[in-house]
């Protein structure tokens, strides 16, 4: 039985969260701001998803390491987005959601150079 792998699994739902975000963002003639949202949002898992192919201990890490920038480059574009009044949503929960990835990020960076 294959062990679940918690921050692959949370970073891939984010990022289908992060693509319902976008596509309000531009019902609401917003382009900027969600196309910036949509890229570091949904690159946070495609680096985790790379760094679970990494080829050797400093791979992962670096991999690891880029995710945990991207997800805080969302936590900047979504705190703009909520501060702005560009757009009407709510993005409370994504911000909840992304400080958890990268606590869970930081913790995996910090263990693996330990190591």
């Amino acid at each position: 039985m294959n062990k679940e792998n918690i921050i692959l699994t949370k970073s891939f739902d984010f990022a289908l969260q992060i693509i319902e975000l976008y596509k309000e963002m531009k019902a609401q003639n917003e382009y900027v701001l969600s196309k910036q949202v949509l890229r570091s949002g949904t690159s946070i898992g495609a680096n985790v998803e790379e760094a679970t192919a990494a080829i050797s201990k400093k791979d992962f890490t670096a991999k690891m390491s880029i995710s945990s920038k991207e997800a805080r480059e969302t936590r900047y574009w979504l705190k703009l987005i909520d501060r702005s009044n560009l757009v009407n949503v709510n993005v409370k929960s994504h911000l909840n959601d992304v400080e958890q990835l990268i606590n869970i990020l930081t913790a995996i960076v910090k263990t693996s150079q330990n190591n």
